[in-house]
């Protein structure tokens, strides 16, 4: 009976444990059954009535937005094409024009062949400009004239009115242009030669000056000049940039040390000139430079024996005698003076130097000299630096410092005298070989002009640059009643260009105004002291 008790009691025991599992277990269930449509963050049940639906339309959606995705790379790629397109054609067009010109197809053949095209087509740039030989000109003007530089300054002739005659290359492409030519020249020059254990290096010191000019069309040519190894040696490097990679164009080893020049003065009166002009030529030429003839072409009989006795007195005191004398009857004319000298001359090939005797030179402007001439093929036609009145200059000081401190190349103190051509060197056999000047034109002016247009007309090489060794000393310009019209025009031109700056005129013209307005301030001053 016990027993019996027992067992009914264990069977509602078991029955009571597994119908309280049931209820857990649809507790669970529905506690962890996912959340309803408009809740869901997932993906729908897999067990609900909508489940397969759902993860098809699911699919269908995110590959639409990845066929969408990749339709809108699609696009953007083709306007990318379409637009490089365009502009390759667009370069193309522009080259063409080039190409043609130089007989390329830049746009065609293997690579080998386009570089070597292009390589021809730079080479190219070289031939048309005028590097190896001149280019004959209609006009004066049209001359590219070249600039001169150092490590440190520029000497340039397109001054305007902000920029300065010497001044240190402000801008840095112009900087960095003209650095990159001398690295490439010293590159050049310090490239390793067979058979030269003992190969001098050269550096940034031995660098003396170059100049360079741009034919817009073709390129930026360079001379650069460095020391040598020996006195009166000198290493040349031409470099040609042709709108791309600078080309060395040659490399010269340059030897001054038998170069004469003849410096030929024409001359009526002015002995102080002359007396001043002889002391820098003795210094400049005697003492330092050594490899110096004087040719003094002196017109009529006044004052001459006083220029006779200048030239023996030099003679004398400096022990020198390269000096030849040579007196002619008639009016002074400038031309025929300069044709005589240079026709007088009975040795080899001279090197000339025409030069007046208001004229201020260093020894270094002789060697520019030499270096910018060869017979045959080059003529030099620097354009100087012209002093301005020192009375207008230094008006202000207490007085007019030496010469020597006068000659600074300043906007204040002067201007290139880019309109003269007066000052020139050329062999004799060039000067003759063109034909001289034209002993038609008397007085003052114009046969400068017509033997430089002569050069131009010709192929040789006339070099144009300004130099910082060369002075215009001031003075006093007389402009005489007998000189034809257009000559008169020259001369008065000349004399207005000579006295002084624009802003220096400026001040002369309006010095009433300025002395009135100092006057009603100092009036103002002492009213309110009182």
């Amino acid at each position: 009976m016990l027993r019996r008790g027992l067992l009914a009691w264990v069977s509602r025991v078991v029955v009571l444990l597994v119908l309280l599992c049931c209820a857990v277990s649809v507790l669970y269930m529905l506690a962890c059954t996912p959340k309803g449509d408009e809740e869901q963050l997932g993906l729908p049940r897999a067990s609900g009535p909508t489940g397969k639906e759902g993860y098809q339309a699911a699919l269908q959606e995110w590959e639409e937005q990845h066929r969408n995705y990749v339709s809108s790379l699609q696009r953007q790629i083709a306007q990318l094409k379409d637009e490089l397109r365009q502009r390759s054609e667009r370069l193309r067009s522009a080259q063409s024009p080039a190409s043609a010109a130089a007989g390329l197809g830049l746009e065609h053949g293997p690579p080998e062949k386009t570089q070597a095209d292009l390589l021809a087509f730079l080479h190219s740039q070289v031939d048309k400009a005028e590097v190896h030989a001149g280019v004959k000109l209609a006009t004066e003007y049209a001359a590219v004239p070249f600039d001169s530089f150092t490590l440190q300054k520029v000497y340039q002739l397109e001054t305007g009115l902000t920029r300065h005659p010497e001044e240190k290359p402000v801008r840095k492409d112009k900087r960095d242009e003209l650095v990159e030519a001398v690295e490439s020249a010293l590159e050049t020059l310090n490239s390793p030669v067979e058979g030269s254990p003992n190969q001098r290096l050269y550096s940034a010191s031995d660098f003396i000056e170059g100049i360079y000019r741009t034919e817009k069309d073709k390129g930026t040519l360079y001379e650069l000049t460095f020391k040598g190894g020996q006195k009166h040696e000198f290493r040349r490097l031409v470099l040609f940039r042709p709108f791309g990679p600078i080309m060395k164009v040659k490399q010269e080893k340059l030897n001054m040390a038998n170069t004469l020049i003849n410096v030929i003065v024409p001359l009526a009166q002015r002995v102080d000139k002359f007396r001043q002009f002889m002391q820098n030529f003795r210094e400049m030429c005697i003492q330092q430079d050594g490899r110096i003839h004087l040719t003094v072409v002196y017109f009529g009989k006044e004052e001459m024996n006083e220029v006779k006795g200048i030239l023996e007195n030099t003679s004398k005191a400096a022990n020198f005698r390269n000096f030849t004398f040579i007196p002619l009857n008639g009016e002074f004319s400038r031309g025929k003076g300069l044709d005589v000298g240079a026709r007088f001359w009975k040795g080899s090939n001279v090197l000339l130097f025409f030069c007046d005797v208001d004229i201020y030179f260093t020894s270094e402007f002789l060697n520019t000299c030499r270096l910018n001439t060869q017979p045959g093929k080059k003529v030099f036609y620097p354009v100087l630096f012209s002093q301005y009145n020192p009375g207008i200059i230094y008006g202000h000081h207490d007085a007019v410092p030496p010469l020597e401190q006068q000659l600074v190349i300043k906007k204040e103190t002067g201007f290139w005298r880019d309109f003269g051509f007066g000052m020139t060197c050329q062999y004799r056999s060039d000067f003759i070989n063109i034909g001289g000047f034209d002993l038609d034109i008397k007085g003052w002016g114009g046969e400068d002009v017509h033997l430089y247009r002569k050069y131009l007309h010709s192929n040789l090489i006339v070099v144009r640059t300004p130099v910082r060794g060369l002075f215009h000393l001031w003075h006093e310009k007389h402009c005489v009643d007998e000189l034809a019209p257009e000559q008169y025009k020259m001369c008065m031109q000349s004399k207005a260009m000579n006295e002084a700056s624009h802003g220096q005129l400026g001040m002369l013209v309006f010095r009433h105004e300025i002395e009135a307005h100092l006057r009603k301030q100092k009036q103002k001053t002492s009213s309110k002291k009182t």
